[in-house]
Protein backbone atom coordinates (compact mmCIF):
# COMPACT_ATOMS: atom_id res chain seq x y z
CA UNK A 1 0.00 0.00 0.00
CA UNK A 2 1.73 3.50 -0.83
CA UNK A 3 2.02 6.52 1.18
CA UNK A 4 -1.11 7.93 -1.21
CA UNK A 5 -3.47 5.40 0.18
CA UNK A 6 -3.27 7.07 3.64
CA UNK A 7 -4.22 10.72 2.59
CA UNK A 8 -7.32 11.90 4.07
CA UNK A 9 -10.41 14.39 3.38
CA UNK A 10 -8.65 17.65 5.18
CA UNK A 11 -11.35 19.85 4.62
CA UNK A 12 -14.00 17.54 6.20
CA UNK A 13 -11.31 16.93 9.03
CA UNK A 14 -10.68 20.64 9.94
CA UNK A 15 -14.54 20.95 9.62
CA UNK A 16 -14.86 18.85 12.17
CA UNK A 17 -12.15 20.23 14.46
CA UNK A 18 -13.87 23.54 14.08
CA UNK A 19 -17.18 22.17 14.99
CA UNK A 20 -15.45 20.46 18.65
CA UNK A 21 -13.81 23.70 19.40
CA UNK A 22 -16.96 25.56 19.63
CA UNK A 23 -18.43 23.69 22.12
CA UNK A 24 -17.58 24.32 25.41
CA UNK A 25 -16.52 21.52 27.77
CA UNK A 26 -14.33 22.29 30.49
CA UNK A 27 -12.68 19.44 33.20
CA UNK A 28 -15.37 17.57 34.56
CA UNK A 29 -18.44 18.90 32.44
CA UNK A 30 -17.77 16.96 28.94
CA UNK A 31 -21.82 16.42 28.63
CA UNK A 32 -22.15 18.69 25.87
CA UNK A 33 -18.57 18.17 23.94
CA UNK A 34 -19.66 14.20 24.46
CA UNK A 35 -23.19 14.44 22.30
CA UNK A 36 -21.42 16.34 19.66
CA UNK A 37 -18.65 13.79 18.96
CA UNK A 38 -21.91 11.04 19.07
CA UNK A 39 -23.57 13.18 15.95
CA UNK A 40 -20.37 13.73 14.59
CA UNK A 41 -19.27 9.68 14.60
CA UNK A 42 -23.02 8.97 13.64
CA UNK A 43 -22.61 11.38 10.53
CA UNK A 44 -19.26 9.89 9.46
CA UNK A 45 -21.51 6.58 9.17
CA UNK A 46 -20.39 4.82 12.74
CA UNK A 47 -23.49 2.99 14.12
CA UNK A 48 -25.08 4.48 16.83
CA UNK A 49 -25.50 0.54 18.77
CA UNK A 50 -21.32 0.74 18.48
CA UNK A 51 -21.40 4.06 20.60
CA UNK A 52 -21.82 3.96 24.43
CA UNK A 53 -20.79 5.44 27.91
CA UNK A 54 -19.08 3.89 30.23
CA UNK A 55 -19.75 4.50 34.38
CA UNK A 56 -16.38 5.77 35.50
CA UNK A 57 -18.18 9.27 36.34
CA UNK A 58 -19.95 7.04 39.22
CA UNK A 59 -16.37 6.13 40.63
CA UNK A 60 -14.75 9.42 39.59
CA UNK A 61 -14.58 11.47 43.25
CA UNK A 62 -15.51 14.58 41.85
CA UNK A 63 -18.62 15.74 40.12
CA UNK A 64 -18.13 14.80 36.45
CA UNK A 65 -21.13 14.98 34.14
CA UNK A 66 -20.72 11.78 31.47
CA UNK A 67 -18.62 8.76 31.70
CA UNK A 68 -16.11 7.75 28.97
CA UNK A 69 -17.14 7.49 25.60
CA UNK A 70 -16.08 4.28 23.72
CA UNK A 71 -16.58 3.14 19.96
CA UNK A 72 -16.31 -0.39 19.19
CA UNK A 73 -15.49 -1.45 15.49
CA UNK A 74 -15.55 -4.66 14.54
CA UNK A 75 -12.48 -5.54 12.21
CA UNK A 76 -12.75 -6.09 8.96
CA UNK A 77 -9.74 -8.18 8.63
CA UNK A 78 -8.43 -10.35 11.58
CA UNK A 79 -5.98 -9.36 13.87
CA UNK A 80 -5.36 -8.07 17.85
CA UNK A 81 -7.79 -5.73 18.44
CA UNK A 82 -6.08 -1.77 18.73
CA UNK A 83 -7.03 1.65 21.10
CA UNK A 84 -7.11 4.92 20.02
CA UNK A 85 -7.67 7.30 22.64
CA UNK A 86 -8.03 11.03 23.69
CA UNK A 87 -9.25 13.16 26.11
CA UNK A 88 -12.92 15.10 25.65
CA UNK A 89 -12.34 17.85 28.16
CA UNK A 90 -10.52 21.01 28.10
CA UNK A 91 -8.92 23.36 30.82
CA UNK A 92 -11.19 25.69 32.43
CA UNK A 93 -9.82 29.03 30.54
CA UNK A 94 -11.28 27.60 27.50
CA UNK A 95 -14.36 28.60 28.72
CA UNK A 96 -16.40 30.61 26.23
CA UNK A 97 -13.40 29.52 23.52
CA UNK A 98 -14.52 30.83 19.66
CA UNK A 99 -12.14 29.21 17.14
CA UNK A 100 -11.07 31.63 14.19
CA UNK A 101 -9.49 30.31 11.15
CA UNK A 102 -6.57 32.56 10.52
CA UNK A 103 -4.91 30.62 7.06
CA UNK A 104 -3.22 27.64 8.19
CA UNK A 105 -3.93 28.17 12.08
CA UNK A 106 -6.93 27.90 14.45
CA UNK A 107 -6.53 30.67 17.15
CA UNK A 108 -8.96 32.00 20.03
CA UNK A 109 -10.99 34.88 19.06
CA UNK A 110 -10.93 36.42 22.17
CA UNK A 111 -8.96 36.29 25.64
CA UNK A 112 -9.43 32.38 26.33
CA UNK A 113 -7.24 29.74 25.90
CA UNK A 114 -8.35 27.63 22.39
CA UNK A 115 -8.96 23.81 23.27
CA UNK A 116 -6.84 22.36 21.01
CA UNK A 117 -5.92 19.93 24.11
CA UNK A 118 -7.23 18.27 23.18
CA UNK A 119 -10.14 18.93 20.64
CA UNK A 120 -7.11 17.88 17.95
CA UNK A 121 -7.39 14.49 19.12
CA UNK A 122 -11.25 14.37 19.22
CA UNK A 123 -10.98 15.33 15.87
CA UNK A 124 -8.51 12.99 14.42
CA UNK A 125 -10.13 9.96 15.97
CA UNK A 126 -13.42 10.87 14.52
CA UNK A 127 -11.70 11.61 11.44
CA UNK A 128 -10.07 8.06 11.68
CA UNK A 129 -13.72 6.85 11.96
CA UNK A 130 -15.07 8.19 9.39
CA UNK A 131 -12.06 7.35 6.96
CA UNK A 132 -12.29 3.86 7.10
CA UNK A 133 -15.82 4.21 6.62
CA UNK A 134 -16.14 5.63 3.63
CA UNK A 135 -13.01 4.40 2.47
CA UNK A 136 -13.64 0.77 3.32
CA UNK A 137 -10.43 0.31 4.01
CA UNK A 138 -9.21 -3.52 5.92
CA UNK A 139 -8.41 -3.10 9.55
CA UNK A 140 -8.76 -5.24 12.32
CA UNK A 141 -10.84 -4.65 15.72
CA UNK A 142 -10.26 -1.06 16.70
CA UNK A 143 -12.03 1.02 19.67
CA UNK A 144 -12.10 4.59 20.07
CA UNK A 145 -12.17 5.68 23.56
CA UNK A 146 -12.64 9.21 24.96
CA UNK A 147 -11.40 9.58 28.20
CA UNK A 148 -13.21 12.59 30.84
CA UNK A 149 -11.48 14.80 33.27
CA UNK A 150 -7.66 14.19 31.64
CA UNK A 151 -7.09 17.71 32.99
CA UNK A 152 -8.20 17.64 36.68
CA UNK A 153 -6.14 14.25 37.07
CA UNK A 154 -6.36 11.35 34.42
CA UNK A 155 -9.70 10.55 36.51
CA UNK A 156 -11.27 9.06 33.22
CA UNK A 157 -8.31 6.80 32.55
CA UNK A 158 -7.93 6.00 36.24
CA UNK A 159 -11.37 4.67 36.88
CA UNK A 160 -11.24 2.86 33.39
CA UNK A 161 -13.02 -0.45 33.91
CA UNK A 162 -10.47 -2.64 31.73
CA UNK A 163 -13.09 -4.81 30.46
CA UNK A 164 -14.28 -2.22 28.47
CA UNK A 165 -11.39 -2.48 26.01
CA UNK A 166 -12.18 -6.07 25.22
CA UNK A 167 -8.95 -7.01 25.06
CA UNK A 168 -7.09 -4.58 23.18
CA UNK A 169 -2.99 -5.06 22.45
CA UNK A 170 -1.53 -1.80 22.41
CA UNK A 171 -2.49 1.98 22.59
CA UNK A 172 -2.30 5.00 20.64
CA UNK A 173 -2.92 8.22 22.49
CA UNK A 174 -3.39 11.44 20.30
CA UNK A 175 -2.46 14.38 22.45
CA UNK A 176 0.64 16.80 21.65
CA UNK A 177 2.22 18.85 19.15
CA UNK A 178 3.93 16.77 16.70
CA UNK A 179 2.78 14.18 14.79
CA UNK A 180 5.91 12.09 14.49
CA UNK A 181 7.41 12.61 18.08
CA UNK A 182 5.81 9.45 19.81
CA UNK A 183 6.28 9.57 23.70
CA UNK A 184 7.22 6.09 25.42
CA UNK A 185 7.18 7.54 28.71
CA UNK A 186 5.99 10.05 31.03
CA UNK A 187 6.55 11.52 34.64
CA UNK A 188 4.54 10.28 37.65
CA UNK A 189 2.63 12.44 39.95
CA UNK A 190 1.50 12.94 43.97
CA UNK A 191 -1.14 15.64 45.08
CA UNK A 192 -1.66 16.92 48.07
CA UNK A 193 -3.69 19.37 50.16
CA UNK A 194 -3.10 20.88 53.67
CA UNK A 195 -5.54 22.73 56.07
CA UNK A 196 -4.11 25.05 58.51
CA UNK A 197 -6.83 25.47 61.08
CA UNK A 198 -5.43 28.62 63.43
CA UNK A 199 -7.71 31.05 65.61
CA UNK A 200 -9.71 34.16 64.63
CA UNK A 201 -9.33 37.49 66.73
CA UNK A 202 -9.23 40.89 66.10
CA UNK A 203 -6.57 42.01 64.41
CA UNK A 204 -6.25 45.29 66.19
CA UNK A 205 -7.05 45.35 69.64
CA UNK A 206 -5.86 41.39 70.17
CA UNK A 207 -3.89 40.22 67.78
CA UNK A 208 -1.67 38.68 70.22
CA UNK A 209 -5.19 36.02 70.49
CA UNK A 210 -5.16 34.83 67.36
CA UNK A 211 -3.37 32.14 65.65
CA UNK A 212 -2.85 33.40 61.92
CA UNK A 213 -3.11 30.06 59.17
CA UNK A 214 -1.83 32.71 56.56
CA UNK A 215 1.49 33.24 58.81
CA UNK A 216 1.56 29.19 58.87
CA UNK A 217 1.30 28.94 54.96
CA UNK A 218 3.44 31.69 54.85
CA UNK A 219 6.47 29.73 57.09
CA UNK A 220 5.99 26.81 55.53
CA UNK A 221 6.25 27.99 51.83
CA UNK A 222 10.00 29.88 52.56
CA UNK A 223 11.19 26.56 54.28
CA UNK A 224 9.91 24.78 51.28
CA UNK A 225 11.72 27.53 49.08
CA UNK A 226 15.05 27.84 51.03
CA UNK A 227 15.18 23.85 51.19
CA UNK A 228 15.14 23.49 47.26
CA UNK A 229 11.99 22.10 47.20
CA UNK A 230 9.81 24.35 45.28
CA UNK A 231 9.80 24.43 41.15
CA UNK A 232 12.69 22.45 39.67
CA UNK A 233 13.54 19.61 42.38
CA UNK A 234 16.80 18.51 41.78
CA UNK A 235 18.49 16.16 45.00
CA UNK A 236 20.99 13.81 45.55
CA UNK A 237 21.04 12.74 41.71
CA UNK A 238 17.27 12.48 41.54
CA UNK A 239 15.41 15.12 39.95
CA UNK A 240 11.15 16.26 39.92
CA UNK A 241 9.13 19.47 40.31
CA UNK A 242 6.75 20.54 42.32
CA UNK A 243 3.69 23.59 42.53
CA UNK A 244 1.82 25.42 45.26
CA UNK A 245 -1.37 25.45 43.03
CA UNK A 246 -4.35 27.15 44.91
CA UNK A 247 -4.05 29.00 48.64
CA UNK A 248 -7.96 29.73 50.41
CA UNK A 249 -10.58 28.83 52.22
CA UNK A 250 -12.72 25.02 51.94
CA UNK A 251 -14.68 26.86 48.99
CA UNK A 252 -12.40 27.87 47.05
CA UNK A 253 -12.37 31.83 48.61
CA UNK A 254 -10.10 34.16 49.78
CA UNK A 255 -8.67 32.23 52.93
CA UNK A 256 -9.26 35.53 55.11
CA UNK A 257 -11.94 37.88 54.23
CA UNK A 258 -10.84 40.85 56.08
CA UNK A 259 -7.70 42.99 57.15
CA UNK A 260 -9.04 43.64 60.79
CA UNK A 261 -9.44 39.86 61.70
CA UNK A 262 -6.75 37.19 62.25
CA UNK A 263 -6.88 34.43 59.71
CA UNK A 264 -8.81 31.55 61.57
CA UNK A 265 -8.52 28.90 58.25
CA UNK A 266 -6.63 28.25 54.99
CA UNK A 267 -6.35 25.45 52.68
CA UNK A 268 -3.57 25.11 49.89
CA UNK A 269 -3.38 22.14 47.42
CA UNK A 270 0.14 21.14 45.37
CA UNK A 271 1.53 18.68 43.37
CA UNK A 272 4.89 17.09 43.35
CA UNK A 273 6.15 15.42 39.94
CA UNK A 274 8.75 12.74 39.48
CA UNK A 275 9.97 10.08 36.69
CA UNK A 276 11.18 8.26 40.16
CA UNK A 277 7.92 7.69 42.55
CA UNK A 278 10.11 7.52 45.79
CA UNK A 279 11.46 11.25 45.07
CA UNK A 280 7.87 12.34 43.98
CA UNK A 281 6.99 10.93 47.55
CA UNK A 282 10.11 12.37 49.29
CA UNK A 283 9.22 16.05 47.70
CA UNK A 284 5.57 15.79 48.97
CA UNK A 285 6.74 14.69 52.61
CA UNK A 286 8.83 17.56 52.52
CA UNK A 287 5.85 20.20 52.07
CA UNK A 288 4.17 17.82 54.89
CA UNK A 289 7.45 18.39 57.25
CA UNK A 290 7.48 22.02 56.59
CA UNK A 291 4.01 22.84 57.31
CA UNK A 292 3.65 20.85 60.53
CA UNK A 293 6.96 22.63 61.61
CA UNK A 294 4.86 26.30 60.80
CA UNK A 295 1.85 25.16 62.52
CA UNK A 296 3.92 24.76 65.77
CA UNK A 297 5.89 27.90 65.22
CA UNK A 298 2.47 30.51 65.66
CA UNK A 299 1.58 30.24 68.84
CA UNK A 300 -1.33 32.63 70.62
CA UNK A 301 -0.74 34.69 73.75
CA UNK A 302 -1.09 31.37 75.76
CA UNK A 303 0.82 29.47 73.92
CA UNK A 304 -1.48 27.10 71.54
CA UNK A 305 -1.02 26.09 68.06
CA UNK A 306 -2.34 25.84 64.61
CA UNK A 307 -3.54 22.33 63.82
CA UNK A 308 -2.12 21.14 60.44
CA UNK A 309 -3.85 18.29 58.53
CA UNK A 310 -1.70 16.98 55.89
CA UNK A 311 -3.13 14.42 52.69
CA UNK A 312 -1.47 13.33 49.75
CA UNK A 313 -2.35 10.97 47.10
CA UNK A 314 -0.94 9.51 43.92
CA UNK A 315 -1.96 11.28 40.81
CA UNK A 316 -0.61 8.72 38.48
CA UNK A 317 2.30 6.43 38.22
CA UNK A 318 5.07 7.23 36.17
CA UNK A 319 6.03 4.63 32.82
CA UNK A 320 8.57 4.76 30.12
CA UNK A 321 8.26 1.65 27.75
CA UNK A 322 11.31 -0.27 25.38
CA UNK A 323 11.77 1.58 22.33
CA UNK A 324 11.82 -2.13 20.76
CA UNK A 325 8.40 -2.57 22.44
CA UNK A 326 5.43 -3.87 19.53
CA UNK A 327 3.87 -0.31 20.24
CA UNK A 328 6.81 1.36 19.74
CA UNK A 329 7.68 -0.38 16.34
CA UNK A 330 4.29 -0.55 15.27
CA UNK A 331 4.22 3.22 15.93
CA UNK A 332 7.44 3.63 13.80
CA UNK A 333 6.52 1.90 10.85
CA UNK A 334 3.59 3.73 10.40
CA UNK A 335 5.10 7.22 10.62
CA UNK A 336 7.93 5.65 8.08
CA UNK A 337 5.19 5.00 5.59
CA UNK A 338 4.36 7.98 5.42
CA UNK A 339 7.93 8.94 4.72
CA UNK A 340 8.36 10.94 7.89
CA UNK A 341 11.13 10.54 10.72
CA UNK A 342 9.72 9.07 14.20
CA UNK A 343 11.05 10.55 17.30
CA UNK A 344 10.68 9.11 20.68
CA UNK A 345 10.67 10.96 23.55
CA UNK A 346 10.14 10.99 27.33
CA UNK A 347 7.50 13.62 28.82
CA UNK A 348 7.14 15.65 32.04
CA UNK A 349 3.42 16.05 32.08
CA UNK A 350 1.33 13.22 32.88
CA UNK A 351 -1.02 11.25 30.07
CA UNK A 352 -3.95 9.42 29.95
CA UNK A 353 -1.29 7.18 29.01
CA UNK A 354 0.33 6.66 31.94
CA UNK A 355 -3.00 4.77 33.72
CA UNK A 356 -3.66 2.73 30.02
CA UNK A 357 0.33 1.07 30.68
CA UNK A 358 -0.46 0.24 34.46
CA UNK A 359 -4.02 -1.38 33.03
CA UNK A 360 -1.80 -3.67 30.99
CA UNK A 361 -2.32 -1.64 27.44
CA UNK A 362 1.07 -0.71 26.48
CA UNK A 363 0.47 3.04 24.99
CA UNK A 364 2.09 5.67 23.22
CA UNK A 365 1.45 9.64 22.60
CA UNK A 366 1.51 11.22 19.47
CA UNK A 367 0.65 14.71 18.39
CA UNK A 368 -2.05 16.30 15.96
CA UNK A 369 -1.11 20.34 16.26
CA UNK A 370 -1.32 21.87 19.48
CA UNK A 371 0.48 24.71 20.26
CA UNK A 372 1.42 27.07 23.83
CA UNK A 373 -1.41 24.92 24.95
CA UNK A 374 -3.38 26.34 28.66
CA UNK A 375 -2.78 29.81 27.57
CA UNK A 376 -4.79 32.79 25.68
CA UNK A 377 -1.41 32.32 23.13
CA UNK A 378 -3.11 28.77 22.17
CA UNK A 379 -3.14 28.04 18.06
CA UNK A 380 -3.66 25.15 15.88
CA UNK A 381 -1.33 24.09 13.26
CA UNK A 382 -3.64 22.70 10.53
CA UNK A 383 -0.86 21.22 8.32
CA UNK A 384 0.49 19.29 11.18
CA UNK A 385 -3.10 18.62 12.29
CA UNK A 386 -3.03 16.78 8.87
CA UNK A 387 -0.14 14.90 9.58
CA UNK A 388 -1.64 13.56 12.82
CA UNK A 389 -4.73 12.64 11.18
CA UNK A 390 -2.70 10.48 8.79
CA UNK A 391 -0.78 8.90 11.56
CA UNK A 392 -3.62 7.95 12.99
CA UNK A 393 -4.26 6.32 9.77
CA UNK A 394 -1.88 4.63 8.90
CA UNK A 395 -1.55 3.00 12.31
CA UNK A 396 -5.02 1.79 12.00
CA UNK A 397 -4.33 -0.09 8.85
CA UNK A 398 -0.88 -0.70 9.14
Amino acid sequence: MTSADLTIDRDAAVQRLMRFLAVEGVTGQEGAIAREVTAALVDAGVPRSAIRHDTANHRIPLTTQTGNLIIDLPGTRSGPRLLFMTHLDTVPLCAGAKPVRKDDRIVPAGPTALGGDNRTGVAALVTLAGTLIQRNLPHPPLTLLFTVREESGLFGAKYLDPADLLGATMGFNVDGRLATDVTIGAVGAERWEVEVSGKASHAGVHPEKGISATMVVALAMADIQHGGWFGKVAKDNRQGTSNVGSIGDKDGRSAGQATNVVTDFARVTGESRSHDPAFATAITTAYKTAFEKAGGEVRDDEGKTAKVKFESRLDYTPFRLDENAPVVSHTKTAIERLGWAATTRIGNGGLDANWLVRLGVPTVTIGAGQNQIHTIEEWVDLAEFERGCRVVLALAIT
